[in-house]
């Protein structure tokens, strides 16, 4: 089943995500490569494609795994977490309808 990882970023962590890039699109890299990614990317802090200094305020990762909890271990050992990116990660049931 898919799941929806929804994270939000703490004020001012552009630094500490920069830093923290390579490793987490590793991950992500991975579960694409198994087949298993939808979707993932970040969301902008302002209207804009590259938001520049205003960084971004979260991201988004819908992608399949065995379970919830399966899920939710993934989310938690994700890099901007271990570097303090993140102040909240959602992780829930995600259906895909369409396309």
């Amino acid at each position: 089943m898919f799941y929806a990882i929804i994270s939000q970023d703490r004020e001012d962590s552009l630094q500490d995500r920069l830093a923290a890039r390579p490793d987490h699109l590793k991950r992500l890299q991975q579960l694409q490569s198994e087949g298993r990614l939808l979707i993932a990317g970040p969301h902008p802090a302002i209207d804009s494609e590259d938001p520049g200094p205003a960084g971004f305020s979260g991201s988004l990762v819908v992608a399949e795994f065995e379970s919830l909890e399966v899920a939710q271990q993934w989310a938690d050992d994700d890099p901007y977490i271990h570097a303090g990116v993140y102040e909240q990660v959602t992780v829930k049931p995600f259906k895909k309808v369409l396309p």
